[in-house]
């Protein structure tokens, strides 16, 4: 098994141990550079106060990672790439959050000058360490081999997606044994089926039988080894259902294969007062901390919106909120007057030349969202879930999107999962795609999950990702 499931999220074994090694590396070169740095005329701290230094320098720079995306990346990117992201998560995020640290923790500042040497060094001791680290996970010894079995269309999606995202597990999916003649699969990709199961998966170091059936009436076709697969499961051999898989693996559900008694029986989709009280005490004390640090930010932008366009500074529109209760939303005004001038909603286009000259700097920085801040601490938002839609868009995507309206029974936020894995949606099939992502945080939702996408919510606001 290479992943644990924490509250209910998935978390995968390699990336944790990476995670854990980084910790150490980082550690051990604040350690090491101490002495040296006191030979500088910084002088040299207590043994207490280097261990909380060293310690707190280890946990900013990793959440400067997280943040950043630098575990995901890696697998596709450049070296140079690498090496670009990485500077940045850890001298840029990971600096100011160190700086932001010392003013709360004066005590834990070893009052060093260069702590950007630090952060250098680092950043090119863990390239090396997760260049070496692909190597070895994605080694033909420590892979995860995977069968699937079915030949349909959801087969092919997940060989598809496998090709894209999950070489980055450290999964290797060996091929399919067909279980329809007429299948969507590729012949190449196709497996003679075996007569003894167990044996296949033995001599082939299979340790996973992923079942992608299309359709598993026999009057249809299909077939399913029930024999055989109890046998290799009672064998030590994994059996996994085709969508548990696509969600364990990508974070996601697989719309085409989602079906009532998925949601019914699953264990997740659990309302709980408990955690609702704790996630509204956290969105009140983060939504007023934020307003209180954003403040100065609020008031630049709104002269800025003003001396560019004038009034009106704010935007409002009615949204589809929990329980598919609309309510209204404000942002900082983004577009000229005239955008709607016809009262007809339009989604968003690439290069939309209704976007005016500071609206462009406010999308892409977020600062026009800053205003949602008063939705938050009003109870009509959280900091984090799906984000509400326009009823008018709402109505659309319900006729032709199944189990649209399942993402409105968890509260919206002004940042979500779906935000993070999915670029800007600007039609209904953009929309099945967040849907996707939006049905895997209302079935696993927690704190923890609320905690991770808080931080690579960073990433989106740096890079300007999914703006238009």
């Amino acid at each position: 098994m290479s992943y644990i499931r924490f509250r209910k999220h998935y978390l995968h074994i390699p990336y944790l141990v990476l995670g854990a090694l980084e910790f150490v590396v980082l550690y051990a070169i604040f350690t090491f550079l101490s002495p040296l740095l006191s030979f500088a005329g910084v002088g040299y701290p207590s043994v207490d106060t280097n261990i909380l230094s060293a310690s707190l320098f280890a946990l900013i720079l990793s959440c400067g990672t997280l943040a950043m995306g630098g575990y995901l990346s890696m697998v596709h990117e450049s070296v140079s790439a690498l090496f670009f992201r990485t500077l940045v998560a850890y001298c840029f995020v990971g600096g100011i959050g160190l700086k932001l640290l010392y003013l709360v923790l004066p005590s834990a500042n070893p009052g060093s000058t260069n702590l950007f040497w630090a952060a250098l060094l680092a950043s090119l001791v863990v390239i090396l360490l997760r260049l070496a680290f692909l190597k070895i996970v994605d080694s033909e010894q420590l892979v995860r081999r995977v069968v699937i079995f079915g030949a349909g269309d959801f087969a092919a999606s997940l060989l598809d997606e496998y090709e894209r995202n999950m070489r980055a597990l450290g999964v290797r999916i060996i091929g399919c044994i067909a279980d329809n003649p007429n299948g969507a699969v590729d012949a190449d990709k196709l497996l003679p089926t075996p007569y003894d199961f167990y044996q296949f998966c033995k001599q082939n170091r299979v340790s996973e039988i992923v079942i992608a059936q299309q359709e598993r009436r026999r009057n249809e076709g299909g077939w399913l080894p029930v024999p055989d697969l109890m046998e290799c499961k009672l064998r030590g051999i994994a059996i996994t259902n085709g969508i548990d898989f696509y969600e364990r693996e990508l974070k996601k559900a697989k719309l085409d294969m989602v079906h009532p008694s998925w949601i019914v029986f699953s264990e997740g989709f659990k309302a709980s007062k408990t955690r609702a009280f704790t996630k509204r005490s956290l969105d009140l004390l983060i939504s007023l901390t934020l307003l209180a640090v954003m403040l100065p930010f609020v008031i630049l932008t709104a002269i800025a919106v003003f001396l560019e366009t004038g009034r009106p500074i704010l935007y409002s529109q009615t949204r589809v909120g929990m329980l598919g209760k609309e309510f209204r939303i404000y942002k900082f005004r983004s577009m000229r007057q005239d955008a709607e001038k016809d009262g007809k909603a339009r989604w968003a286009s690439a290069n939309d030349n209704r976007v005016t000259r500071v609206g462009a700097f406010i999308r892409n920085t977020r600062l026009d969202e800053l205003p949602q801040i008063y939705n938050v601490i009003k109870g009509e938002m959280s900091i984090v879930g799906p984000r509400p839609e326009r009823p008018e868009f709402v109505s659309e995507l319900k006729e032709k999107i199944p189990f649209y309206d399942t993402r409105h029974y968890v509260k919206p936020g002004l940042m979500g999962w779906a935000q993070l894995k999915y670029p800007y949606g600007a039609s209904v099939e953009d929309a099945r795609g967040k849907l996707e992502y939006d049905l895997y945080y209302s079935k696993n939702h927690s704190l923890m999950m609320d905690f991770l996408i808080m931080i690579q919510t960073v990433e989106v606001i740096l890079l300007g990702k999914g703006v238009r």
